[in-house]
């Protein structure tokens, strides 16, 4: 089905359109699939939460639980195209919901249960989401906007982490999760909706650098447009246990350990930290209990296991089943590459890609990773390296990383709602994806920066616009700048340089109340973790912000050695296990 029968130049071995049908149905193929192939007893999903109740899910129970769900949502008054907001912690009851509604012919929309009432609203009235999927303890957000949301006819409500909690002002969701709750076809005789493989199937919003977020319209083909990925990238195994310690309101994992690893029929370990902050003590013993082999995280996390593995304790785990790392979200520096490899014996595989278009280029198990790059272009992605004029730069030139727009059937189908936006980022038959890289002699790509201003720190994007936006909204700051400024530990992390107004005294009791201020209005990740005071900002001959300036000020000011962030020259080394 490739609409032009070309690949890639440098590889010709795989065809990513070849695997596309005309009809699919994502929720359909990972699950009843999974069962078909022979996978229905077998566990889909091993979860725990921070409190330390477990609970294990088959194939077989993802299919039944997701079809009788989506036979209640059409029953309450889902149609095709609904959109479906999931505001959910990392549980088994996210898969089910996402599942279910695709199954029905809707469209699931992940979001952070880190995102404050504004930041729901938003999503909420920007999708016209005709219900929302929420846990108790995330629901008062929800309850808070809902009067303001005109489109949103039910929300569904999963008691948790009170299991026993009644809410009956609200359907609850595993009263809709049983057999007879839809009689009017059971559930032997009910089919999942029709859908062409290129029909919407969920919404990923993602930060620029100005204006709101901007919902990603993906496709039921997603999870089969990244079968090289899984291959070469991932590794994934049918015996392999896989995990990601992110959640799932973001796009990384609901496609490591959903889409991708359900496409491959492994079994997933899921983690609910309840709110509580990364503890890589806690995933040691994920690593022990469940055998994990795969991991996916941002360089930051592994920054903080290998700290961690330092200690005495960490010894009495047994990580020894692990044997693949992947990394994304982040550039993953030569140095934190090595460190990797000598502290756990995996090969970390550094990736690079946007929500429009995951993971277009990867170091492969297959091929010598060299550490600092970001690998190469998938198998059948066509990638040119661009200036401003979509004119190509010469050899060994930074130029913005633009993707064929046909040549990934994963490619995003259009901005939600935003055909403006959505003509701005594919201009001709290129998608422009805004990263700055260069590529070697051998063909490796090595990341350089942003040709805009999007913040990447612990694995986010986050929009400076947002965050300056935010800031400005305090009684004492005049105006405001956000960049990302290095830290040790989690790479890079946000900063914002504040001008107070006239009259105001800079100290610091006032930053503490502003950064507190911010805390209270968007997600915490988004929040500056430093704050400086400064006379006025730097700007343009037309007044625009020159954040450029400012970032390159913290590099210098924290004498932040670039060469092993953007990849020198290196020896390469053998992907796989070091032992």
């Amino acid at each position: 089905m490739h609409p032009t029968g070309g690949v890639a130049a440098n590889e010709t071995e795989w065809d990513p359109w070849q695997s596309i049908p005309e009809r699919y149905n994502l929720g359909e193929a990972l699950t009843g699939g999974n069962v078909r192939g022979g996978r229905g007893d077998k566990p889909a999903l091993l979860w725990e939460n921070a409190e330390g109740a477990k609970r294990s899910v088959t194939y077989g129970e993802l299919d039944r639980l997701s079809t009788n769900l989506a036979r209640s949502l059409q029953h309450v008054g889902l149609q095709p195209g609904d959109r479906v907001f999931l505001r959910l912690p990392n549980l088994p009851e996210f898969y089910v919901a996402a599942l279910a509604v695709a199954k029905a012919g809707g469209i699931f929309i992940p979001s952070s249960t880190q995102f404050r009432a504004p930041e729901v609203e938003y999503r909420l009235r920007d999708s016209g989401a005709f219900a929302a999927i929420v846990t108790t303890d995330l629901l008062a957000a929800v309850e808070e906007v809902a009067d303001r949301c005109p489109d949103l006819k039910r929300v569904i409500v999963i008691p948790y982490p009170e299991t026993d909690l009644r809410v009956p002002a609200y359907e609850n969701f595993h009263e809709l999760c049983r057999e007879d709750f839809a009689p009017q076809h059971s559930a032997g005789e009910w089919k999942p909706v029709d859908t062409h493989s290129s029909d919407p199937a969920f919404l990923a919003y993602t930060s620029g650098t100005t204006g709101d977020p901007k919902g990603v319209v993906h496709r039921h083909r997603y999870p089969l447009s990244y079968d090289s990925l899984i291959r070469y990238w991932h590794d994934y195994r049918e015996r392999d246990i896989v995990a990601c310690p992110s959640e799932l309101g973001w796009l990384l994992p609901v496609a490591s350990t959903f889409l991708y690893a359900l496409r491959s029929g492994v079994t997933i370990v899921l983690y609910d930290a309840m709110a509580r902050r990364f503890d890589p003590a806690v995933w040691f013993g994920l690593f022990d209990r469940y055998r994990i082999t795969n991991f996916t995280a941002p360089p930051t996390v592994y920054r903080m296991m290998m700290a961690a593995a330092a200690d005495e304790a960490a010894e009495e785990f047994d990580l020894s089943r692990w044997r693949h790392a992947a990394s994304a979200g982040e550039p993953l520096p030569a140095d934190t590459f090595h460190a990797i490899r000598r502290t756990f014996g995996v090969t970390p595989l550094d990736g690079i890609g946007m929500s429009e278009c995951m993971v277009y280029c990867f170091n492969r198990i297959d091929r010598p990773v060299h550490p600092g790059s970001c690998g190469r272009p998938g198998p059948g992605t066509v990638i040119e390296l661009l200036d401003e004029d979509l004119q190509p730069v010469p050899p060994g030139a930074e130029g913005i990383l633009c993707v064929r727009r046909d040549s990934h059937p994963g490619m995003m189908k259009e901005y939600w709602r935003k055909p403006e936006l959505t003509a701005e980022i594919f201009r001709g038959e290129w998608y422009v994806s805004g990263d700055v890289v260069r590529t070697d002699d051998e063909g490796n790509f090595w990341f350089r920066g942003r040709a805009d201003d999007v913040i990447k720190a612990s694995g986010y994007r986050i929009s400076p616009f947002e965050v300056e936006s935010c800031l400005c909204c305090h009684p004492a700051v005049l105006e405001a700048a956000a960049v990302e400024c290095p830290d040790a530990t989690r790479g890079m992390v946000v900063k914002a340089f504040v001008v107070l107004r006239a009259g105001i005294e800079a100290n610091d009791p006032l930053a503490t109340e502003i950064r507190e201020f911010v805390r209270n209005r968007i997600a915490p990740y988004k929040c500056p973790r430093e704050l400086e005071f400064i006379e006025a900002l730097p700007k343009t001959t037309s007044g625009k912000t020159r954040r450029r300036l400012l970032r390159e000020q913290e590099r210098r000011a924290a004498d932040f050695e670039e060469g092993p962030l953007v990849g020198t020259a290196a020896d390469p080394v053998v992907a796989g296990p070091t032992s």
